[in-house]
């Protein structure tokens, strides 16, 4: 059935186009909230793509945190297939997130020169909602904070995030209380702190993969985590090479290393062992 129906003829099949206010649509989804939240600050027709697009990307993130806690409050619950649930639609929304790159990707240095000025010291890096999103992928870092120190509620979501645990430290107490030999100092670790590759778990994971009749469970949680690391990898590279193409080895925006640092995000993998632990299946 159609979201916009024809409703230029009469009868019973015609929509009800008389409302006292707005739209029950409009007050539901906040439509018009939306399509003027853009205000751009150069003549360049380019830059309201940008800013759109850019936007889109910041929906994305609220999803997908959304999903990944989620899981992390089924996985302290020992609720596997919710969490696998949460997952498993994060990578449909992760892939909808990476496509969101394809706008920008075309961009030529004169384009994006022609309205990178009115960014001024803004940077991706600053997006409170895909700092949230790192920090639940684990990748923690007190200085990422202090951009937000001037908007309070922000800042203390984020230390809040920062202070918790990951989704993967979730997936570690969870294969602990399975009888997994998970070691103490994966699992009483300070979570501030960003996490380290462990030979034990590394260990623990390739058991796990070795006996799947015993662990499909388990195997299908490492499957979907894989999944998302697997995104969250191809949206790293994706971001380096549109940014590549639009600037090349100029300095960032925000007055970061640009693609330098970038390059060194993407090599980077997110679970580190549910990757390496896949040479020791036999």
């Amino acid at each position: 059935m159609s979201r916009y129906p024809d409703a230029s003829g009469a009868g019973s099949d015609a929509p009800n186009l008389d409302f006292a206010g707005t739209t029950p649509y409009e007050d539901y989804v906040q439509a018009d909230v939306l399509t003027h939240l853009q205000h751009p600050v150069s003549d360049d027709p380019g830059e309201m793509v940008f800013l759109v697009t850019t936007q889109v990307m910041e929906l994305w993130f609220t999803v997908i945190v959304h999903e990944w806690e989620t899981a992390s409050r089924a996985l302290r619950e020992d609720r596997v297939p919710v969490a696998v649930d949460a997952l498993k639609r994060s990578v449909r929304e992760f892939e909808a997130l990476n496509a969101s790159w394809t706008p920008l990707a075309q961009l030529t240095p004169a384009q994006f020169n022609s309205y990178r000025s009115a960014l001024g010291d803004g940077s991706g890096f600053q997006s409170a909602m895909y700092r949230r999103m790192e920090f639940l992928l684990g990748e923690k870092s007190a200085s990422m904070l202090v951009p937000h120190r001037g908007a309070p509620r922000v800042h203390a979501e984020l230390e809040k995030a920062l202070q918790e645990p990951s989704l993967y430290d979730e997936v570690l107490s969870l294969l602990s209380r399975r009888g997994l030999p998970v070691p103490a100092g994966a699992l009483n670790r300070d979570f501030t702190q960003k996490y380290e590759p462990s030979a034990a778990v590394e260990g623990i994971w390739a058991g796990v993969y070795a006996e799947p009749d015993q662990n499909g469970e388990i195997i299908r949680l490492g499957e979907a985590l894989t999944d998302v690391a697997e995104l969250v990898w191809r949206w790293r590279n994706d971001h380096l090479v549109a940014t590549r193409r639009a600037m090349g080895s100029k300095t960032g925006t925000g007055g970061s290393a640009g693609v330098a640092w970038l390059e060194k995000r993407a090599q980077k993998n997110v679970f580190p062992e549910l990757w390496s632990s896949r040479a020791l299946v036999t």
